[in-house]
């Protein structure tokens, strides 16, 4: 008996370090798509990259239901969802590189020790963080919403206020992710974690960006 439940819990965490391993890599592919999109489209307008993010979010919701299906034809469309999020931030990017590339760098570099330290609470921490989940996700929306009427309203200093709270958010999101990564069971669910685990790390580099230059943007 004793034997029995040794092995299964062996197996398990060998399942669980599988996952892990795949999902990592399909985020490392996902990054490396996303530099050559992004290298492809520093020339196209501000069209073209709309058109991308657009095209975009239509492939991660396509990923949605192929993942189901088709594991392979998943990480296929997770490979196209990174080329069209590279593009889409092409300008932006390259906005910043031609301005002050040291900025990129350290947006860089914030962003691993970030995603490195709150990944590893999520993956580690035996409390269950949907109810903080869910809190996050309305707060995004609010920050969505807040993003919008910047637009048309004034307000100081709320460049940096906006990545700040937005950087509050994706901590949450993170450890959210990375806890979803340790407990899920089903291999085939390695494309869409990596897929989340690549918008927070996206998300939380542009907010630093917005943190070291300063609120220029």
């Amino acid at each position: 008996m004793y034997a029995s439940t040794d092995y299964q819990g062996a197996a398990t965490r060998d399942q669980t370090a599988a996952l892990f391993a795949q999902t990592m890599a399909l985020v490392a592919l996902t990054a490396a798509v996303f530099a050559a999109g992004a290298y492809a489209g520093r020339n196209l307008s501000e069209g073209a990259a709309l058109i991308s993010w657009i095209g975009a979010f239509v492939v991660l919701m396509i990923m949605n239901f192929a993942a189901r299906k088709s594991p392979g034809l998943s990480t296929a469309l997770l490979v196209v969802f990174g080329i069209l999020m590279g593009v889409a931030s092409a300008p932006t990017l390259y906005w910043y590189g031609s301005t002050d590339p040291q900025i990129l760098w350290q947006a860089g570099g914030a962003t691993a020790l970030f995603i490195a330290v709150f990944g590893a609470i999520g993956y580690t921490t035996r409390r269950d963080l949907a109810p903080l989940i869910r809190i996050a996700f309305f707060a995004l929306i609010a920050l969505l919403i807040f993003g919008i009427v910047l637009i048309f309203v004034h307000i100081p200093h709320a460049s940096l206020i906006y990545a700040i709270i937005g950087l509050v958010i994706f901590a949450a999101l993170t450890m959210g992710d990375f806890q979803r990564l340790r407990r899920s069971k089903n291999m085939n669910s390695a494309p869409l974690i990596a897929a989340s685990i690549f918008l927070d790390v996206l998300n939380v580099f542009f907010f630093f960006l917005r943190i070291f230059s300063g609120g220029r943007d």
